[in-house]
């Protein structure tokens, strides 16, 4: 399974929503707790963000190893298609 990476700051209400979700749907299906799942903050963790050099501008932002699988303002549906997809990796 590939690794699924989450880039966020700790102020932004919409990682804090991301996150949320994230855990309601893991409890929804328990298939999700399976996914390895990385969240950086890119304001504690510079050097992390650095080193993946992944190419964003909004958070949260969810990479799929190296493929982008969404920018920005997320919604539940769009949470949970996220998470699929790693599911299928």
């Amino acid at each position: 399974m590939k690794k699924l990476y989450m880039f966020v700051t700790s102020w932004c209400p919409h990682c804090k929503n991301a996150k949320n979700w994230i855990q309601e749907l893991k409890a929804e299906n328990p298939k999700y707790e399976t996914i390895s799942l990385e969240i950086i903050d890119e304001e504690k963790e510079v050097n992390k963000v650095n080193e993946l050099n992944f190419d964003y501008y909004y958070v949260p932002t969810f990479f799929l190893e190296d493929e982008k699988l969404h920018e920005g303002v997320p919604s539940k549906e769009i949470v949970k298609s996220v998470l699929d997809k790693a599911l299928q990796s």
